[in-house]
């Protein structure tokens, strides 16, 4: 739609995570040059974390790209709302080795089994664990127990968790000393700034053959970073929505009045509605209280219907105290005539 109308040669805010749009902000670059780090030493856990959308998944998969000349074998795991053994099993599968049906001990050695040949063809592996913060903390000890496995004192498996700002946390409890302990390096990966946010724009855009139509004011990049936080997805979620809107309403550009009714739209759509402290979390990286957000989410939206409510109920009181008035006006001039005019 908007993009053969912008004559993009594809669409430049699709939400699905892209190694092609990487956008190297300050803290990407510095969260990037940390996995890198991590990956020349060979061992031990980086930790990286970032609120939801962030740009962690779009990190590692432009980390993968850069290693396809490499000798890794690079594994994910997504879903981390596991038991520690069927983290184990969810490990093994990843990397394509039996799991189903076998002992936790045959699963075990399964997994060394394949960690020592791959280290005998001088390939190296790589695990990494999106969504750490959901990982119990037995399922952390399996992982942490799998960095066991060495050949030459050297590690047969490097990890990389990623997870939101809680994680941060978490790490911090007793139960996780243990881990801190071969944590090697650890960043946090914050929102753009209102300038990088512009950067993040148009790098997308110019990715996909911009050539300065739609065109933006200054205080529409400004307005686009108040209203998103900064959060990469969340600028792609707007900007989609943008392009949109002008496709629909044959914008050639893009201001504060355009930015506005936009934003306007999606405040009234379950999905955009947000509390100031989610926005304030997205900007600091700290949390509100556990159900402060929700709660305040739901209180923005009674308030939002209300005011919708009292809109359009304003033009009826209006008409009906006008109607009342001109009556009562009337009556009050019939009160000062004398009775005989009145009597007609």
């Amino acid at each position: 739609m908007y993009d053969s109308y912008y004559h993009f040669t594809a669409k430049p805010f699709q939400l699905s995570p892209d190694p092609k749009f990487f956008y190297g902000s300050k803290g990407h670059k510095r969260a990037m040059a940390y996995l890198e780090y991590g990956l020349s030493l060979g061992e031990g856990f980086i930790v990286i974390t970032g609120d939801v959308g962030a740009g962690k998944t779009t990190l590692v998969r432009n980390l993968f790209k850069q290693m396809e000349e490499e000798n890794i074998i690079a594994a994910q795991l997504v879903s981390t709302q596991l038991d520690a053994d069927d983290t184990l099993r969810s490990v093994a599968a990843s990397l394509g080795l039996e799991h189903e049906g076998i002992s936790k001990s045959a699963l075990l050695k399964n997994l060394q089994d394949f960690l020592t040949a791959a280290s005998r063809q001088n390939k190296r592996v790589l695990l990494v664990v999106d969504e750490a913060q959901n990982l119990t903390p037995r399922a952390v000890e399996e992982l942490r127990m799998l960095s066991n496995f060495q050949n030459d004192d050297r590690s047969l498996i490097q990890t990389f968790l990623l997870g939101q700002p809680e994680f941060r946390g978490i790490l911090q409890s007793v139960d996780m000393q243990q881990l801190r302990q071969r944590v090697i390096a650890s960043y946090h990966l914050g929102p753009l700034d209102t300038d990088e946010t512009r950067g993040y724009i148009e790098h997308r855009l110019n990715l996909v053959g911009w050539k300065g139509l739609p065109s933006f004011s200054d205080e529409a990049f400004q307005a686009i970073h108040r209203f998103t936080g900064g959060i990469p997805r969340r600028i792609n979620t707007f900007c989609d929505r943008l392009m949109l809107f002008g496709y629909l309403e044959e914008k050639a550009h893009f201001g504060d009045e355009e930015i506005s009714e936009v934003i306007e739209d999606l405040r009234h759509e379950v999905a955009h509605q947000e509390s100031s402290q989610t926005l304030m979390s997205a900007r600091t990286g700290v949390l509100p209280p556990p159900g402060m957000a929700e709660e305040t989410v739901r209180l923005s939206q009674r308030v939002e219907q209300m005011e919708r409510s009292v809109n359009r109920i304003l033009p009826i009181v209006r008409k009906i105290l006008f109607m009342v008035s001109e009556k009562q006006a009337g009556n009050e001039e019939m009160d000062q005539q004398p009775p005989i005019e009145r009597a007609g």
